[in-house]
């Protein structure tokens, strides 16, 4: 392809996480130094930044507080939860985003998000060809849930399974302090896939693991739960659960009290509340003393406890995402192609056609879930334990993180 000169922008979309502001610096700092890129904006909340003409210059930005964007969690430029319709059914919003592109001359898009957001990378870059409008538009993936299809693994998994698996061991060592027994009952983000609960397990690296691990995978048995609890807790005196906010009966129904009518932006069932209703149902079964405690958003913003292997290849991704649009590729994602071979871990990127990984979500494989669907075995562990290495070298101030403080600069 020809040398195609223009701004670039970048928009964050979805739940954030501790290193999504990773892979934004690793596109801010890569386009901002590449000449073929005239000028570099962040999209305010995301797609309806762009929408709404609320673009920030990142070309005004303090070097040094862009770089604090590696320790910083969240979506810095501000996320959102926004379906963009199917261009064939109604272009409204892409005739608009096609009249920001030249305003601004944009021929770069990068979206950094999960797969709703793969989804509007794809029906943006559909649009633009059809336009006639050349806009290389690349995927950068985020997301804690670790479900994009084709990539081993997504930036934002590994350090929020590291606060899991850290969490549950402290928890082990508290549920154990006093002569009498307790179960507690560890909830877990994750609605269709495992993977997150899955990363309890890795407590028991450390000695903590958890006693049974609950995910969708699997489908979920509440006779056979209690029994399995009531089992455990009579031999040991203690029983710590792990489960996934997800779990479901065999017709599908969730466990969860949650209605299905709360909904997000996409249409996708709102859950929680599970912890406390298994805990109050182990403590009428059984009579034991028991404890729920929900992780909630504490998983995804834990960026005390980032792996720094995972920021290292968050910015990899958004870095790669620059080098890739800028040399011809466009309608692509960044994804990570991995090996575990004698004990050591390699990880290099592979781009992915947006087409293959949109809407796609990618499951914990049955083969890592035990016999009896209520643990993960050695081949998670394998799976898992490389990516949560390396502590977050960050900078704090007055003992607390210093976190990344950018001016926002309006684009006129």
């Amino acid at each position: 392809m020809s040398q195609l000169k223009g701004a670039a922008v970048i928009g964050q979309s979805g739940g954030p996480t501790s290193v999504i502001n990773a892979s934004a610096y690793g596109v801010i700092r890569t386009a901002l130094d590449n000449p073929d890129i005239t000028a570099v904006y962040g999209a305010a909340h995301g797609i309806k930044g762009v929408l709404d003409d609320k673009l920030y210059d990142m070309g005004q930005e303090d070097a040094e507080e862009l770089k604090l964007l590696l320790n910083t969690p969240s979506s810095e430029l501000g996320s959102c939860r926004y379906k963009i319709a199917d261009p064939d059914v109604d272009d409204t919003d892409y005739k608009r985003i096609l009249e920001i592109f030249k305003k601004y001359n944009i021929r770069y898009f990068f979206y950094n998000g999960g797969n709703d957001s793969m989804d509007t990378c794809a029906k943006v870059s559909r649009f633009m060809a059809k336009s006639g409008w050349e806009c290389r538009v690349m995927g950068v993936p985020k997301t804690i849930d670790n479900d994009l299809y084709g990539t081993d693994h997504c930036p934002g998994f590994a350090s929020a399974a590291k606060y899991i698996a850290t969490s549950c061991a402290e928890v082990y060592k508290d549920a154990r302090v006093y002569d009498t027994g307790m179960v507690t009952v560890i909830e877990i983000m994750g609605r269709h896939a495992g993977w997150l609960a899955g990363a309890a397990a890795l407590a028991g690296v450390v000695g903590c693991a958890p006693d049974l691990v609950y995910l969708p995978e699997v489908d979920f048995d509440m006779d056979k739960f209690l029994a399995d609890v009531d089992a455990i807790y009579k031999k040991n005196g203690n029983c710590i659960v792990a489960v996934s906010e997800g779990i479901h009966y065999a017709d599908g129904s969730f466990v969860s009290e949650a209605k299905t009518s709360a909904t997000d932006g996409f249409g996708h069932a709102q859950l929680g509340g599970l912890a406390a209703l298994l805990a109050n149902t182990v403590k009428e079964r059984t009579g034991a003393k028991v404890r729920g405690i929900e992780l909630s958003l504490l998983q995804r913003c834990g960026a005390h406890l980032a792996s720094q292997t995972d920021i290292d290849e968050s910015f990899l991704a958004g870095k790669t995402a620059v080098e890739a649009a800028v040399a011809g590729e466009t309608d692509k994602m960044v994804g990570f192609e991995c090996t575990r071979e004698n004990g050591k871990y390699t990880c290099r990127t592979k781009l992915f056609h947006l087409s293959e990984v949109a809407n796609f979500e990618k499951k914990v494989p049955l083969e890592w879930i035990n016999a009896e669907g209520n643990g993960v075995n050695q081949g998670y562990i394998d799976y898992a334990l490389p990516l949560i290495q390396g502590d977050n070298h960050r900078e704090t101030e007055n003992g607390l993180p210093r976190f990344a403080r950018l001016k926002k600069v309006l684009a006129k």
